[in-house]
């Protein structure tokens, strides 16, 4: 199994398929001649907004993480992005990271740029879980606590060496999946 893959299903959330994000319903059909053409019109499904809550095991006995994730827009991103996690890190810090589909070298230090409408900010992060995640500095955790929760979707771009990967996340409902979080943390 692919570690991002492995990342995604401990946190109990699948990489979303592109297919499964729309519905469709009935459209309007107009008579063409004597046949009846229709117009299927594609509609989100209701829940796509919604932040994944979990917990994880870490890799101590006594550790374990809460989190809450937001896969890619799958239309919009690289198939190797597979989304945004925030999770409770020890000391009452937030931490925010990047998951991946294709791994990077554990001791990459990749390029991480986040940008939105009036907004981009660059970090220098470090790789977590096998690879599989990028771990943000601090910084990052401030920007989730605050501006991230007035803004519509985050660009990010992860770059190592001659490798870039690109993503869009959405962050409707942030701000109630946040709190949620925030009373998880112990």
């Amino acid at each position: 199994m692919l570690p991002a893959l492995g990342l995604l299903l401990a946190l109990g959330q699948a990489p979303a398929d592109p297919a499964s994000q729309l519905t469709y319903e009935n459209a309007v059909c107009r008579a063409v001649g004597s046949a009846p053409v229709c117009r299927m019109t594609p509609i989100p499904v209701a829940n796509m907004s919604n932040w994944k809550f979990t917990r994880a095991q870490g890799i101590k006995p006594d550790e374990s993480f809460v989190a809450i994730m937001k896969t890619a827009d799958a239309l919009q991103s690289d198939p190797d992005f597979a989304g945004l996690i925030i999770r409770c890190a020890p000391k009452g810090k937030i931490e925010v990271l990047v998951a991946l589909i294709r791994p990077f070298p554990p001791r990459s230090r990749p390029q991480v740029t986040l940008a939105s409408a009036g907004f981009s900010q660059s970090f220098e992060a470090t790789m977590a879980a096998a690879g599989a995640a990028v771990l943000l500095p601090e910084e990052a955790g401030v920007l989730a606590a605050g501006k991230w929760q007035t803004t519509p979707s985050l660009t990010v771009t992860v770059k190592e060496n001659t490798s870039e990967i690109k993503g869009i996340v959405t962050l409707n409902g942030l701000r109630e999946a946040y709190s949620t979080l925030l009373a998880s943390c112990s």
